[in-house]
């Protein structure tokens, strides 16, 4: 669905406005604004291909290897940047041959071509790179490469690097909005290990270095942080689902000594959220890359078609339920939450750091939907109310944009919250499933806009939906209704950031049914019969509200 040209003014106004404020508080790098800012020489290619051949020296803790670029043209130009970290060396630049010229600043590479390529042309050139690239400390919250030792000794390896960016360990065109339409990635480890990555493995090369070469295709748009090499000494067991469009393979890697339990845990989990998931958001976005599930020694990501795994085959996240409600922990958190990335995050994709809500809060809320797949709507309504525990309300869900820096945290509980708002207010489950479902077909295998998502919302559920997701979305106090005597009248108004706010909110006189009313930032009278300060009561359970009663 286009956006209307006015919504687009109005909504693009007010993230311009709160993206201001807030590089007023914070300070930024240039070396921020190289990594997140889309400038000429980012927009001036489009990315079509990838083919990324890397080698570990794990003992080294070290890397080497390269990364064809393959490219359309959007504009004539001469120079183009792409990122790497400056930890790791650019040893070369080839193009038709001939060595290029190019700079580094910050992270950020800088190339030159011998003459002007004509826009719409397509062209291609490789990097080769090499060094030892960033340990994570604690992944997958901070980004890097992990570097561990299985219980017998052998050596486990994996990346992590959402939110810092895939050129932590790979040159790439580092920035969400432009993902690659498919790609080749091809990981050589020591003998007798395995690596396993995106997509379907196409073959597995004995080298004559003592090193073993995996070919993995990913035949769809995928985001640069969702890349992926997991190595360790797997073990592979398969299955399958018959989803809506048709037979999905199931592939799962594991060690060896977790193969039993991953047989039982994992198919207790994996086909239940597929069923749950496919039903709310539409089919399974990558059925020719398949689905699978790798062990990994840190505790997840959702790496697409490959959703890394480190939760010990505990139910809860590490066995603990983050809701406070025992809902959950009825499934396994790592893979319910990170395979909802597959739809939200992996298929619809946020532009922009700053807009990582999309991906956070619809899969946050996914949660509180698989609960209501399997256990009732009441039961996920209060998993999801007992999210609110974790909301700090210290900043806003949306971030500023062009510097590669997301917002607050609260985008996981209080977005999830938010969109059980929306969807109480909407009031009609329907179109609410066909709503979820519309976002995933409309955006299918695309990057998206704050706008683009809260405009489509919008326009499908006919209501003015556009001031609560500003209020919720790029302010962090919470709206509060506020009750009042005026004029011999009880009367309610909303007390908020965002200018002329409104939002209908469920209200009932003690002990009858909950109506629907819609204050405004003015006093107006309560069309509630019978209503008054000491028998009035709001529906704070699906409402994420303050209440004054004067």
């Amino acid at each position: 669905m286009k956006v209307r040209i006015l919504v687009f003014i109005i909504l693009f106004g007010a993230i311009k406005t709160h993206a201001q404020l807030l590089q007023e508080k914070e300070t930024f790098t240039h070396a921020d604004s190289l990594r997140g800012n889309l400038t000429p020489l980012r927009t001036c290619y489009d990315i079509n291909y990838y083919h990324l051949d890397v080698k570990f020296d794990i003992a080294q803790k070290s890397i080497s290897g390269s990364n064809l670029f393959k490219f359309t043209a959007t504009q004539d130009f001469t120079q183009l940047q792409f990122d790497l970290f400056a930890n790791l060396k650019v040893d070369k630049i080839l193009y038709k041959g001939k060595i290029l010229p190019f700079k580094r600043d910050a992270n950020a590479v800088f190339v030159t071509f011998p003459k002007a390529i004509a826009k719409g042309s397509k062209d291609q050139f490789t990097v080769y790179y090499s060094g030892k690239p960033t340990v994570a400390l604690n992944a997958p919250w901070d980004g890097g490469l992990v570097f561990k030792k299985d219980s017998l000794g052998k050596p486990w390896v994996a990346t992590a690097c959402e939110g810092v960016g895939a050129s932590i360990w790979w040159p790439n065109k580092d920035h969400l909005s432009d993902e690659v339409d498919s790609m080749l990635i091809s990981i050589s480890v020591p003998k007798g290990l395995k690596d396993v990555s995106n997509g379907r493995l196409r073959k597995a090369t004995t080298l004559k270095d003592g090193y073993t070469r995996f070919d993995w295709f990913v035949a769809n748009p995928i985001n640069n942080y969702d890349v992926v090499a997991n190595i360790g000494d797997y073990v592979h067991f398969s299955d399958s689902y018959m989803g809506e469009k048709g037979k999905l393979t199931m592939d799962y890697w594991v060690l060896p000594a977790s193969l039993e339990k991953a047989k039982k845990h994992f198919s207790a989990n994996a086909k239940p959220m597929l069923k749950a998931f496919e039903h709310w958001f539409g089919p399974y976005p990558f059925y020719e890359d398949g689905y699978k599930l790798v062990e990994t020694p840190h505790l997840g990501m959702e790496h697409q078609s490959a959703t890394a795994y480190g939760n010990h085959f505990l139910n809860g996240y590490m066995g603990y339920d983050m809701s406070g409600t025992g809902w959950g922990l009825k499934w396994d958190y790592i893979i319910i939450h990170e395979s909802g990335h597959e739809w939200f995050g992996n298929n619809i994709t946020g532009k922009d750091l700053g807009d990582m809500w999309v991906h956070e809060s619809f899969t946050c809320y996914s949660e509180s939907m698989f609960i209501e797949d399997n256990w009732g709507k009441k039961a996920g309504q209060e998993y999801n109310f007992g999210l609110r525990d974790g909301i700090n309300n210290d900043s806003p869900l949306v971030g500023p944009y062009n510097v590669n820096k997301e917002g607050s945290g609260d985008m996981y509980p209080k977005g999830a919250v938010v969109l059980n708002m929306v969807r109480t207010i909407i009031n009609d489950d329907e179109k609410w499933r066909d709503i979820l479902r519309g976002l995933n077909k409309t955006f299918y295998h695309q990057t998206v806009t704050y706008a683009q998502v809260v405009d489509y919302i919008n326009g499908q559920s006919g209501k003015n939906l556009l001031p609560v997701f500003d209020q919720y979305m790029h302010y962090k106090n919470l709206p509060t209704l506020e009750f009042a005597t005026k004029g011999g009248k009880f009367c309610s108004r909303w007390i908020a950031d965002v200018k002329d706010f409104t939002m209908p909110v469920l209200v009932r006189v003690k002990g009858g049914e909950y109506k629907f009313i819609t204050p405004t930032t003015r006093f107006t009278p309560v069309d509630l019969e019978g209503a008054a300060k000491d028998n009035i009561e709001v529906d704070t359970f699906n409402f994420y509200i303050g209440v004054l009663v004067d």
